[in-house]
Formats: C-alpha cells, structure tokens, sequence
C-alpha cells in the first residue's frame, strides 16, 4: 500500500469508531440491542454500552488528532483500537451461545473485522513520514 492509502482507511475507521462510539453513548439501547438483544433494554446495559461508546469515541478521536501528526503517531493508537476490538471479539466468541442467533454471526465479524484492519493499518502506517508540519506545501513544491 502507498503512505497515503492507509492514512485514508486509518481515518475512515477513526471515524466510524468515532460514529459508533457517538451513537452509543446517545442510543446505547440501538447499539447493544444486535449485541445481547432485548437485555438491550435494561439500565445496566445502557450503562455498559454508553461507557463503551465513550471508549470508541477516545480511540477515534486520539486516532484522528494522531494522523494529523504524522503516521508514526496514529501507529499506536490504531494498535490501541485493534486491541479493543481483539477484546470484543473474545469476549463475543466466550458468550457466543448465549448471544442472539440472528446477528451473533455478524457481531464477532464485525469485532474480528475491525480489530485486523486496525492492526494492519497500525503495521502499515509509514513509522518515517514526517509530521504535518514537516511536509513541503503546496507552494514549497511549486517554487
């Protein structure tokens, strides 16, 4: 991939964790519910979901800011999402029985997904690409 692909999916999947993390913490019930199903309802798992959003929201964020650094910064915050996702998908796999039949298939792919692409883009994401502030403008590159 060339420097500037994985910088690309690095902040649309800072941004979808920031669109889910947002949305969990404003509709925990919409989130959890293809999770654990009608448990969605109760308070202890709005409660959960909403402290889970607040988490994707942190990693997005610090993900998004990171990129605007440089690659070399946003390494370890995708590494630190990839890991809770990786934390997702096992607790997913240890409760996968008990989960609901109609969305459980589609919760741990999603957690697997988002957990490998976010440890491909922290491997990906160019370690020696200078800062933002480092980079020729636009017009340094025309003079």
């Amino acid at each position: 991939m060339t420097s500037s692909v994985p910088r690309l999916l690095a902040r649309l999947l800072a941004l979808a964790r920031i669109g889910i993390g947002g949305t969990a913490l404003v509709a925990p019930t919409r989130m959890v519910r293809p999770w654990i199903g009608t448990g969605a309802e109760s308070s202890d798992a709005r409660l959960l979901a909403r402290t889970m959003g607040g988490r994707d929201l942190a990693l997005g964020l610090g993900a998004l800011r990171a990129l605007a650094v440089s690659d070399a910064e946003a390494r370890p915050w995708m590494a630190l999402a990839g890991m809770a996702d990786a934390v997702d998908a096992a607790v997913t796999i240890m409760a996968f029985r008990r989960l609901p039949r109609g969305t459980r298939w589609g919760i741990l792919a999603a957690t697997v997904g988002a957990a490998v692409a976010s440890f491909r883009l922290a491997v990906a994401l160019d370690p020696n690409e200078p800062a933002v502030s480092a980079r020729p403008s636009a017009t340094d590159r025309t003079a």
